[in-house]
Formats: structure tokens, C-alpha cells, sequence
């Protein structure tokens, strides 16, 4: 029974790397779209967002059957529900690439006002961040998922550095105001990839130690 157990847990973990790398997959492909000005690309990514639904929807089924058909202790109990919650964050990190992606479409026939090498920062530093946090679930590394939280002032201090970039670019011409808007939102939501990987890095935690937000949980 527990060999069954675990390599339904094992299926787990695997259907979660998948889905983690398509999200990572989507950011990044986001980001080239952006820089590229490519709105094929973009499109794709768009497109691409039913099939992270679905794998959302695979690893619900996967854990709902671990749940039903077999006997979970506290420690098991705490890696399901830690999936079930990761998948929510994922989801939105997928929702997010593809809200990049239709700024992208809009933005494909004008020129930047501005040189986006913030930007694609705040990508990189999310994207390794989303990696990191799924690999700690698997591995169970307690050290990684905390060295994910803590990142988390990076990629906040990249936003607010092209926050106040936009701000005086407007201030010097009005008329920039709205791509200004446009680049704005574009990095309010890697900042919110972000803080979604933080949300999966401090349930892996919990997955760890039954601890969520300094709370003993389970």
C-alpha cells in the first residue's frame, strides 16, 4: 500500500515540475515577445494558457485521488495540500504571463519610450524564483525555499525602479503617459510572479515543518 502511495506521490511531484516549466516557459516567452516587439509569440502564449489550466486541473485529480484512496499521515497530508495550494499560485503566474503578453499586442506597433533592461530583469529574477520554489517542494529543501522569500526584495526594488523611471519620463512629456501606464502594468505583473513564487515557497515550507506564516498548522 505505501509503495503505491509513493509513487503516486512521485507522479505528483513529476505532473508539478511539468506544469512548473510550462509557466516558466510562458514568462520567459513573454518577456521575448515584449523585447522582440513579436506578436506571434504572444499569441502563442495566449493560446498556450488552456493547456496550464489543464495541467492545474491534473494534479486537482492527482491529489484528490491520494486523498480518497489511500491513508495519509500529517506529513503526507501536508505535501497534498501544499500542492493543491501551489497549483492556485502557479495558475496565476501562467494568468499573468499571458496578461503580458496582450499588453505585448497592444504595445507591438509603437516604440518604446523607454530602454527595458529592468524589465527583463525582473523576468529572469521571477523566473528563477518560480524554478527554485517548485524544486524545493520536490527536494524538501527548507534552505531553498527560504532563499526564494528573501529575493522577493529584488524583484520589488526592480519595480520601483522603473515605477520612478516612468513617473519622470510622464512629468518630462505628458504624452508618454500611456505606453507609460502600459509599461507599468507589465512590470506590476512580474512583481506579482513574484510574490506568487514567495506564496509557493512559504507552503513548502509549511509542507516541511507544518509551520505556514510563523503558525503551526498541521
Amino acid at each position: 500500500m505505501r509503495s503505491r502511495f509513493d509513487e503516486q506521490l512521485t507522479e505528483l511531484n513529476n505532473t508539478l515540475i511539468e506544469m512548473g516549466a510550462l509557466i516558466e516557459s510562458a514568462i520567459a516567452k513573454a518577456t521575448k515577445a515584449l523585447e522582440a516587439h513579436d506578436t506571434q509569440l504572444a499569441r502563442e502564449i495566449i493560446a498556450g494558457d488552456d493547456i496550464i489550466n489543464e495541467k492545474e486541473k491534473e494534479i486537482e485529480r492527482l491529489c484528490l485521488k491520494l486523498l480518497l484512496n489511500q491513508q495519509p499521515v500529517a506529513r503526507d497530508l501536508r505535501q497534498i495540500s501544499t500542492a493543491l495550494k501551489m497549483i492556485t499560485d502557479m495558475e496565476r503566474i501562467g494568468d499573468h504571463a499571458q496578461d503580458i503578453s496582450e499588453l505585448c499586442l497592444l504595445l507591438s506597433e509603437q516604440e518604446y519610450i523607454m530602454n527595458l533592461d529592468l524589465i527583463p530583469k525582473m523576468a529572469i529574477t521571477t523566473i528563477n524564483m518560480v524554478t527554485e520554489s517548485i524544486d524545493a517542494f520536490v527536494r524538501k529543501d527548507l534552505e531553498l525555499a527560504q532563499s526564494v522569500i528573501d529575493r522577493d526584495d529584488v524583484v520589488d526594488g526592480l519595480y520601483m525602479d522603473v515605477k520612478k523611471d516612468l513617473i519622470a519620463l510622464v512629468r518630462s512629456d505628458p504624452d508618454n503617459s500611456e505606453q507609460a501606464f502600459d509599461l507599468m502594468q507589465i512590470a506590476k505583473y512580474y512583481e506579482r510572479i513574484g510574490d506568487h513564487a514567495v506564496n509557493i515557497a512559504e507552503w513548502v515550507i509549511f509542507s516541511i515543518t507544518g509551520i505556514h506564516k510563523d503558525t503551526q498548522v498541521l
